[in-house]
């Protein structure tokens, strides 16, 4: 299989260095072929601006979206997003890696989504109607594909529970797993977190890889994240609201991932539809 490690961190001699290093070698003892965008190596260019399109229209007043599709359609983006749609197009799986900073990932990294997911390429495609709100959400060009985070974060696991201060992992990664992967199709896999990173010692990273190990592993065994596709029939479309019969009373990030005794399938909601008329002071800096 093909794995493209994207690694967020700009010191090499890190712990996350260190976990991209372990990454690479057991993908690859395990028989995998794995390129790895290592960005502050790389340098990368994070903001978004008019020197992504080589061949802007003079004198034209610069739209990110507008730009970002004529340079896509024309073949003239910037080579270096080019390079990375590729590396995407070619991997089975993509693991993004990085160190969780005030709450998000770090912002070269968020200047790489930027940047890489351009108008055309992860967003703005398929139909758009009463019936089907684009290939998103499930569908899209990288649908098929897998996708992992792999994070570290300084503060404690209990920090990050339901009552914890920094509130659940999974509410705080959301918009990573479902609005930057799961939007342009990935199957997203739980992610994996590694905790306390200011008191792993030499016995604890042996402890950490093993358990990283295994999920790397089972990269193409685990059941990915149950999150409901949008053009399956779970949402009012064009409003994009979930039903009103699913997940009742519930609300917030959770109600997008279907419990595994949920019995409606994709069929019986079409049949609705047709007579349905209702319009954290530890994440600051992490090793």
């Amino acid at each position: 299989m093909n794995v493209l490690v994207v690694y967020a961190h700009p010191e090499p001699r890190s712990l996350n260095g260190s976990i991209k290093n372990f990454i690479v070698q057991r993908l690859e003892h395990a028989g995998h072929t794995v390129q790895v965008s290592d960005l502050y190596a790389m340098q990368w260019k994070s903001a978004l601006d008019p020197q992504d399109n080589r061949s802007p229209t003079p004198g034209a007043r610069f739209d990110p979206s507008l730009d970002s599709q004529q340079a896509f359609v024309n073949g003239t983006q910037s080579l270096d997003i080019e390079q990375e749609q590729n590396k995407l197009l070619w991997a089975d799986t993509v693991i993004l890696q990085f160190p969780l900073w005030w709450y998000s990932m770090p912002a070269i990294l968020k200047g790489w989504v930027d940047r890489v997911y351009a108008y055309g390429f992860a967003y703005g495609v398929g139909e758009h109607s009463d019936t089907h709100w684009g290939d998103r959400f499930g569908e899209g060009l990288l649908a098929g594909k897998r996708a992992m985070l792999v994070v570290t974060a300084g503060g404690w696991a209990s920090h990050y529970e339901p009552r914890g201060i920094n509130g659940p992992i999974n509410d705080i990664l959301f918009p990573i797993q479902h609005g930057i992967l799961f939007y342009p199709g990935f199957d997203v896999l739980p992610p994996h977190v590694i905790y306390r990173t200011g008191k792993i010692d030499a016995a604890a990273f042996a402890k950490v890889c093993d358990e990283l190990g295994q999920r790397l592993d089972t990269l193409w065994t685990t059941a990915p994240i149950a999150f409901r596709k949008q053009n399956a029939g779970d949402y009012h479309i064009p409003q994009l609201t979930l039903r009103p019969e699913l997940a009742q009373g519930q609300a917030g990030f959770a109600v997008h991932v279907s419990p595994p005794d949920e019995k409606a399938l994709p069929q019986q909601r079409a049949v609705i539809d047709q007579h349905d008329f209702l319009p954290a002071e530890q994440n600051a800096l992490d090793a």
